[in-house]
């Protein structure tokens, strides 16, 4: 068993299926759960997925699973957990993390078919999550921050070929407008490249831009969450 987070901030479904959907690629083949589940309790359907590669996905019905079961092979099958005899009863409408999906992974771990689950859901019906896309114009974009990890990192919806179709792929620096704070942050490689205490931006390991602070945290100094719109211009 490997617990790959509980880092994913607090009702953050996009946080969760980005890093769900970079994370698997570098794990084994198995049953994975997933659970950031604000509508816990609600009518979304708690869901199981048979990926095309075989991976087997359990998990909350607000597009949380399907950006990496799609991303890995697309989705062969989902079902909705609804057999009784798979879940922790009565089941809690504040716990499902614990009463249903949990339960369910275990099982299919065991060798429980899918299928054995509850009744099957059409994949078309599946909730998918929109990824906002950025907004290029001649050497600017108007960028949406993703999310932000727990050193303040700033992750943006660009990629570096966002900043080469917006001419600022050779820019050595990019100014950062956010509503309220303004900065100029040199390209970097590594994030010790700047001083303590100075802006960067770089290429992470998932291949987005991101926004870092040495030694700080550029989102609260920036005064921005995941969610927000700041703007990217070459700077200088």
């Amino acid at each position: 068993m490997i617990d790959l987070t509980h880092g994913i901030a607090p009702t953050n479904v996009l946080q969760g299926a980005l890093v769900l959907a970079n994370t698997l690629p570098y794990t084994p083949e198995g049953v994975h759960l997933a659970v950031v589940d604000p509508g816990v309790g609600s009518g979304r359907k708690p869901l199981a997925l048979r990926g095309g590669d075989g991976r087997l996905y359990v998990g909350p019905d607000n597009g949380l699973l399907l950006v990496a079961a799609e991303r890995l092979g697309g989705v062969e099958a989902a079902v909705e957990l609804a057999e009784s005899a798979y879940r922790l009863e009565p089941v809690a409408r504040t716990f499902h993390g614990r009463d249903i999906f949990a339960p369910a992974a275990a099982h299919l771990a065991l060798g429980l078919e899918l299928e054995a689950l509850g009744p099957p859901v059409p994949a078309a019906e599946l909730v998918r999550l929109e990824l906002p896309a950025p907004r290029l114009g001649p050497s600017r974009i108007r960028a949406t921050v993703v999310y932000v990890d727990r050193f303040g990192n700033v992750r943006l919806n660009v990629r570096p070929s966002h900043l080469a179709a917006a001419g600022m792929a050779d820019a050595s620096a990019l100014h950062i407008a956010t509503l309220g704070q303004e900065a100029d942050a040199p390209r970097i490689s590594t994030y010790g490249s700047v001083g303590v205490g100075q802006y960067g931006v770089l290429v992470d390991a998932w291949n987005w831009i991101a926004i870092i602070r040495y030694e700080a945290n550029a989102a609260a100094d920036l005064g921005v969450q995941s969610g927000d719109v700041l703007w990217l211009t070459a700077a200088g």
